[in-house]
This record gives C-alpha cells, structure tokens and sequence, in this order.
C-alpha cells in the first residue's frame, strides 16, 4: 500500500516575518529581560554604595556620553560593513562590561569611578549597536504589512520590558542589584548568539565610497533635507532629556523616599511596559493616515509621569501615569519607524538612525548631570514640574511644522524604489527619514 505525499507543511509564521525578523525579534526579547531590569539595578548599586543624585546624574551621564560620541561613527559603519557584525561585538562589550560591574557589586568593591568607566563601555556599545539595529529590522521586512511588522516587534520588546522591570525591581529587593546585572551580562551573549545568524545576503554590497566623512556627509544631507525629520528630532532632544533625568536620577530617589524602595519603581516601570504593549496591539490593527501628527499628539502624555512624580502620587497613580505614557510613545514609536521605512533608502538606514539617535539623545549627558544641581537650586518637586512643562511646549511647537502635520502613508515606500543616479548639486534632494521609542 503506497501512502500519498504528505503536502508540503504550512509555516505558522507570518509570510512577512522572516528568518532575519524573527532572528532580531528573539534577540531583543532576550535583551530587554536583562536591560530593564539592570537599569534600576545600576541606580541602586550607586544609592546602596551611599550615591545620592549627584553621582546617580554621574552615572546616567556616563551611559550617555559615549553613546552621544560615537553614535555618527556607528551609523557609517553599519552601513559600510554587515551590520549584524556592528550588532554582535558591540553585544560582546556589553556582556563584559556589566559582568565585570556585577562582580563588583557581588564583592561589595563597587567604587563610583569604577561604576562610571564600566557604564561608559556599556553606553559605547550601545551607540554602534543602535544605528546597525534600527537599519537592520527596517530592511528586514517590506510590503503592506510593515505597520504590524514594527508594532509586533516593539510589543514583544516591551513585553520582555514589563517582565524585566518588574523582576528586576523584586530581585533587587530579595538578593540585590549584583545579581540583576549578572543576568544582564549573560542576556547580551546569548542575544549576541542570535544576532550572528542573521543573514545579510538581501542587501546590495556597498560601492566604494569616499570615506567616512563622505559617507557622515550623505547621512547629513538626508538628515536637513526633511523638515519632518529634523524638526521631529530637535523635539526629542528636549524631550528625551528631560524624560531621561526624570526616569533616572529623580524617579528611584522619589521611590526610596515615598514609594518604598526598588519594588513599587519597579512595578511603575512595568506599567510603562504594559502601556507599550497596549500602544503596539493598537497599532497592529490601527493605520493612520497621517502617521506623524497623530504620532506627534501622543507625545504630550509623555508629560504625565514627571508631573506624577512631583507631587508625588502615590505607586497606583504613578503606575497609571506610567501606563499612559506607555501606550501614547508606542503610537508614536511604531508611527516614526513607519514613516523612516517609507521614506528613507536602504543603504542610509543606518546613516539617518545614528543622525537621529545623535539628535535625540544629544542632551541626554547634560540633562541628567545637572538634574543633581537643578534640585538643589530649585528643589525636586519645581524640577519635574518643569520637566512636565518643556514636554508640553516643546511638542506644541513641532505641530507648527507643516510637514508633520501632512506627511500620509503611501502604498509604495520611497526606500523601495531605485535610487536614481543624481548630479552632485542636487545630492540632498533625494530620499527621506526618522525614529524612536
């Protein structure tokens, strides 16, 4: 008896979520498990060592200096050479850096110079991970479902947030911030591991160019040539400054003070994180029109958790701030990440991202080195109000700019189609961009 052919077995997988998206997917669920709960790990490591918010500012702008300083330099790499190299050796230092801090906050040998050099390396490897990554998931998916693409990528990211943020949080509180980072450091090699399968084959080799300042140059071009773009990031500069001293140097100190320690900042942690979920299932099924204005009108509820923090509610009404804001940087999230894939071309990817992560984070060092001597000169309650107020004006402003308020979806991605050949003199007028979340 013979027994017909068995028919050819059905992925279950989506047919736009391929081996380098499920690859890259798997990865950063892997990472935020560890970050998210490494980062409030690190700020108690300095409070437990007898830190106060001098030296949390220290160590927050430790993360982001470097990070500042070589993110132009990452994203004309990334688009030099295959950016799942970029993506693994920079994994690797992280893995050492924050096995080393572990080990140190194990031993109780944990000096702040110590804390700061070993932050540093960290925020090194994220500022050539960062453009490589962005650039890499953009051109792994294409098509009419790019929107559910990016919103399930960033739901599975933030998911991996909300368990990271609230077991760190519990951890710190049962055994103490060493062991959390231990478990950072190993995340980022198996992360490490996954990212080295990635294939870059799709992606057309690089001509010969004129070298990494022509290559800085171009990125610059399709950087200023979009109103949308620049102005969008000039937004997040303050933005991502003022959110950034609040999240690391106020909120832990406002959790130890009224809130009772690492648990309940955690668990308000993990509401953010449960609020991005909820923006990414939204935005699965949800495709604005004008991407960038309804995206742009969410940032304004990025405003609440500082206010929260100010008077301060107690951990339900932080929480409930926190999930908010969670939900409205989601829309805006998956919104910039759709707009970049439409309108930027693919062998610029990474050379925009590191223009806007650059952008977007270029304050970040300033902002958190002086929320120690803001709060001793105008108290900590008048600083986060005026971190609540800057997000608001701020962000009233970009909607003056026509750009954002139009730029609608299209059906066909401008990165998608060839690029044409241009004269030297029209070099900026071609392609376009964008980011974060």
């Amino acid at each position: 008896m013979t027994t017909p052919a068995a028919a050819p077995r059905r992925s279950r997988r989506p047919e736009w979520a391929g081996r380098n998206y499920s690859l890259l997917t798997a990865a950063a669920v892997v990472t935020n498990l560890g970050a998210h709960g490494a980062l409030i790990a690190s700020a108690f490591a300095v409070i437990e060592s007898g830190g106060d918010s001098g030296d949390l500012g220290l160590i927050a702008m430790a993360r982001f200096l470097p990070l500042v300083l070589f993110l132009l330099i990452g994203g004309a790499l990334a688009d030099r050479i295959p950016r799942h190299r970029v993506m693994v050796a920079a994994n690797a230092l992280n893995c050492v850096s924050q096995g080393l801090f572990a080990i140190l906050v194990l031993t109780g040998q944990a000096q702040l110079w110590q804390m700061l050099i070993l932050t540093a390396l960290c925020g090194t490897g994220q500022a050539f991970f960062n453009p490589a990554a962005e650039g890499m998931l953009l051109s792994s998916v294409s098509g009419e479902h790019v929107n559910r693409a990016f919103a399930l990528f960033r739901m599975a990211m933030h998911g991996a947030g909300i368990g990271g943020a609230a077991l760190g949080g519990a951890l710190i509180a049962a055994v103490g911030p060493g062991w959390v980072l231990a478990v950072d450091a190993v995340a980022f090699a198996v992360a490490g591991a996954l990212r080295a399968f990635l294939h870059v084959g799709h992606i057309a080799p690089r001509e010969a160019g004129g070298g990494l300042l022509s290559d800085l140059r171009e990125g610059w071009q399709e950087f200023t040539g979009r109103p949308w773009l620049w102005s969008i990031v000039a937004q997040f500069a303050v933005v991502v400054a003022v959110v950034g001293a609040a999240d690391a140097v106020y909120g832990p100190l406002v959790a130890e003070e009224h809130l009772g320690g690492a648990r309940p900042w955690g668990l308000a942690l993990a509401a953010f994180g449960a609020g991005t979920l909820g923006g990414a299932l939204l935005m699965m099924r949800w495709k604005p029109r004008r991407m960038l204005l309804v995206g742009t009108l969410c940032v304004f509820p990025l405003a609440l958790p500082s206010a929260s923090l100010a008077v301060p509610l107690d951990v339900v009404g932080l929480s409930v701030a926190m999930f908010v804001s969670g939900v409205a940087i989601e829309v805006f999230g998956v919104a910039w990440m759709t707009a970049l894939h439409q309108e930027i071309p693919e062998d610029k990817l990474s050379r925009v991202s590191a223009y806007d992560w650059f952008g977007s984070t270029a304050m970040l060092p300033l902002s958190t080195a002086l929320a120690g001597p803001a709060e001793d000169a105008f108290g900590r309650e008048a600083a986060l109000w005026g971190c609540a107020a800057l997000i608001v004006v701020v962000t009233a402003l970009v909607l003056l700019v026509p750009d954002v308020r139009n730029l609608t979806r299209r059906t066909k991605p401008v990165a998608a189609a060839p690029a044409p050949t241009p004269p030297p003199a029209s070099a900026d007028a071609e392609g376009a961009v964008g980011r974060l979340g």
